[in-house]
């Protein structure tokens, strides 16, 4: 049974930071993708960052420069560092996994089709 389950969320004023955790478990698949999508109010889900099984990371546009995605592969976490939040990155962040860590970054673009997701944490940046 794979699990995600996100902390960190919570609310911040513009040019704030944030972390956000996913601690992942239930697969031991090599060639897997985590990541995280978002969800801002009424708003379709979109793609945020992701991190391969080696390594490999991949960010939307609008958020290079200012997340990182990085993983602590003995905690089996991976966080996203968020800074110069603005309130535009308000929405429900979701912590994403699939074992087709070949479509990782397809997947992060389209913001569909992850095999697994977590129950969301909300993040709300006030101006």
């Amino acid at each position: 049974q794979v699990q995600l389950v996100e902390s960190g969320g919570g609310s911040v004023q513009s040019g704030g930071s944030l972390r956000l955790s996913c601690v992942h478990s239930g697969y031991t698949a090599d060639n897997y993708c985590v990541g995280w999508l978002r969800q801002p109010p009424g708003e379709e889900r979109e793609g945020v960052a992701a991190i391969k099984g080696d390594g490999y990371t991949t960010y939307a546009n609008d958020v290079k420069g200012r997340f990182t995605i990085y993983r602590d592969e003995a905690q089996n976490t991976v966080y996203l560092q968020m800074n110069n939040l603005q309130p535009n990155d308000t929405a429900m962040y979701y912590c994403v996994a699939d074992t087709r860590g070949d479509m990782c970054t397809f997947l992060l673009h389209v913001g569909i089709g992850f095999h697994y997701t977590g129950q969301g944490t909300l993040v709300t940046v006030s101006p």
